[in-house]
């Protein structure tokens, strides 16, 4: 049976439709930012009370933004919560965009890795005391005006701060009482007291990756509702 030009025309038409809806556009593409570097770590929860989510590394390569690895990844004891709005000692993992300051580790910096890398030892403190002058900061030794019960003595921490990145939550501009110490760290036991952890592999491979003059930054949020990971 021969078809009529009409026919012939839809068959065409449809052999040219697409087959299904056009695919999503990969997550660093629907991020509102991604802080104006070619580097970015997005760390995704599927909902604020989510205490593990997946971490995922992404190169900016000729204009678009292509996988480089991902990890599972935990997070705080009490979920996540919208950075502007955290308070200290709540067990949440901030959500926002975030700068990666400084490596650091118990154990020596993995080879071939280019972020500062600041080894831990036994004067090595994390500050996280309200009244100190040394809030959420680095400190060797600790310094008087900061209370041991509120700081955290890193060297303490040999598993899970084997390997770590500082997140810039709460860092440049510190506001007292809204947190410190938020790291992307090794996997411990459990769930986090309000930082992101990867398994050691993983950090390591994150150590190798991370490029500062390529400006990586980190991305945390949820799939949706008010913390989604595309708000930032």
């Amino acid at each position: 049976m021969r078809l009529g030009a009409a026919a012939l025309a839809s068959v065409s038409l449809l052999a040219l439709a697409p087959s299904g809806p056009p695919p999503v556009a990969v997550l660093p593409s629907r991020l509102a930012g991604t802080g104006g570097g070619s580097q970015i770590l997005t760390a995704e929860a599927p909902r604020a009370n989510a205490t593990s989510g997946t971490l995922t590394w992404w190169d900016l390569r000729g204009g678009r933004w292509v996988r480089a690895g991902s990890a599972p990844a935990r997070f705080g004891a009490r979920g996540l919560v919208e950075g502007g709005a955290r308070r200290q000692g709540t067990d949440t993992t901030p959500t926002g965009l975030y700068e990666l300051p400084y490596a650091f580790g118990t154990r020596a910096a993995p080879d071939g890795t280019s972020m500062a890398y600041r080894r831990v030892n036994q004067d090595s403190w994390w500050c996280q005391d309200n009244a100190s002058r040394s809030y959420n900061r680095w400190t060797e030794p600790r310094p008087a005006d900061c209370r041991a019960g509120e700081s955290e003595h890193l060297i303490a921490y040999e598993k899970q701060y084997a390997y770590a990145l500082v997140i810039g939550f709460n860092y440049a501009r510190p506001v007292r009482g809204r947190g410190a110490g938020i790291f992307l760290h090794v996997d411990g036991s459990g769930p986090t007291a309000g930082c992101v952890s990867v398994p050691a592999d993983a950090m390591r491979r994150i150590l190798v990756w991370a490029d500062p003059a390529r400006r990586p930054h980190i991305a945390i949020g949820t799939t949706g509702g008010a913390t989604a990971i595309t708000r930032y």
